[in-house]
């Protein structure tokens, strides 16, 4: 017996997720991984031959929600620049047949910068004030949307190089937090941050904690371009140092895998992960240095997602 999985297109996997408490579902997930009732392998790179590109899978199983599932994303080389797209496939515990295959875009989209806010809310400082954000693509918009609440925010300032040139885009900026200040420059936008969120398809970094006057906050979540990196790999060292799981992220994310190897980084060093912080494991740091969160996506993030749109029309 074989069935058809339901079918989701971006558009309609945008208009879904509206309906959904993302951060919530991201949540329940950490803490699920924390009581051993989910599983996250390591992600997966497999290169296509000639340097055409490649695929990254994302694996993950929610045993609660009697569900596995795969996320896979590929890296087209192409001339006009590469191309990136993402399907998710959800599969039943019980009946081994597919549930739902989901253009991925926006849930990769909202599971990126909705673990960012779960970090943000289990890590900065209860009093932060300044909130900084670098970037200004679907992703650093997202970031905006659902940390814009998370604290008594006195400024939020945001810089990215493209936005000079781009109205339209800083009006929908503007439209999600009104408050917003667009910074001509990112020394202007990080002055005197408590938060910093780097929102970048940098594949090198965009900012060095060396330079800032306070420790802070910083968030990063990087690109599949290989190695990536969002801040020096050698500023580890100085850094308290979380991510969101700690047995994936430092064997994918580019600057502890560069620091590992050229600077003498121990990824044993990493203070504790989202399942660490939602389960009281770990507590909030003190800001006596820079504080660094890392994610690199998982796949089970996508699969929560997933589910719980699925549960929407089921």
């Amino acid at each position: 017996m074989s069935s058809t999985p339901y079918v989701i297109t971006q558009p309609q996997a945008r208009e879904l997720l509206a309906q959904v408490d993302v951060p919530q579902i991201l949540r329940k997930l950490f803490r699920d991984l924390a009581a051993g009732q989910a599983v996250q392998p390591a992600q997966q790179l497999v290169e296509f031959p000639q340097g055409a590109g490649d695929f990254i899978n994302y694996l993950g199983v929610l045993a609660e929600d009697g569900v596995y599932g795969v996320k896979t994303s590929p890296y087209i080389v192409r001339e006009q620049g590469p191309l990136v797209t993402a399907w998710t496939l959800l599969m039943s515990m019980q009946t081994g047949q597919p549930l739902l295959l989901c253009d991925a875009g926006e849930l990769t989209t909202a599971r990126t910068a909705a673990t960012t806010a779960v970090a943000v809310d289990a890590l900065a400082p209860l009093k932060a004030t300044r909130l900084a954000i670098i970037g200004s693509g679907k992703v650093a918009q997202a970031h905006l949307h659902y940390v814009k609440n998370l604290r008594d925010w006195q400024s939020i300032s945001l810089y990215s190089p493209s936005l000079s040139q781009d109205a339209e885009t800083a009006n929908l900026l503007k439209s999600i937090e009104p408050s917003l200040t667009l910074a001509d420059s990112r020394e202007a936008a990080i002055a005197g941050a408590d938060v910093i969120m780097l929102c970048t398809s940098s594949a090198g970094p965009v900012i060095d904690p060396s330079d800032l006057s306070n420790p802070a906050l910083i968030t990063s979540i990087s690109t599949n371009a290989p190695r990536a990196h969002e801040v020096p790999p050698q500023s580890l060292n100085g850094m308290q140092v979380f991510c969101d799981y700690r047995l994936t992220t430092p064997g994918s994310a580019g600057e502890m895998l560069i620091a590992g190897e050229q600077h003498g980084w121990d990824k044993n060093t990493i203070v504790g992960d989202l399942p660490d912080l939602l389960s009281n494991k770990v507590q909030r740091p003190d800001y006596n240095r820079h504080v660094f969160f890392r994610s690199i996506g998982l796949g089970l993030e996508d699969i929560a997602l997933a589910n719980a749109i699925y549960r929407l029309q089921h």
